[in-house]
């Protein structure tokens, strides 16, 4: 499994349509096959600070998912909402170590 944590930091002035960009791309993400999970969260104390949790069961399954109509149109949708560049950072799973869980 290969998680990857996006940090992103919006202008206030676009924060609501970033969030309806990203439900979209939510949406369709958590349909791909090899997605595990995908979650849009957003700072509880910034409302420009965002966080996507994305878990898929392979880098092929990761890397497919940048390949998508979906990840594209929000890619592009959002570039110029964000007041910094966005962040991904990428994690390998400690716990659970039990794949069959996955």
């Amino acid at each position: 499994m290969i998680v990857t944590c996006v940090y992103v930091h919006v202008k206030p002035d676009v924060v609501d349509s970033f969030v309806n960009a990203t439900i979209a791309n939510h949406r369709e993400s958590v349909k791909e096959p090899g997605n595990l999970r995908f979650d849009f969260i957003q700072q509880a104390d910034d409302p420009c600070s965002f966080m996507l949790y994305e878990a898929y069961e392979s880098e092929a399954a990761a890397a497919e998912h940048k390949n998508t109509a979906h990840y594209n149109r929000w890619r592009d949708a959002v570039a110029d909402f964000m007041s910094e560049q966005r962040k991904g950072v990428k994690y390998i799973i400690v716990e659970p170590s039990d794949r069959t869980r996955w």
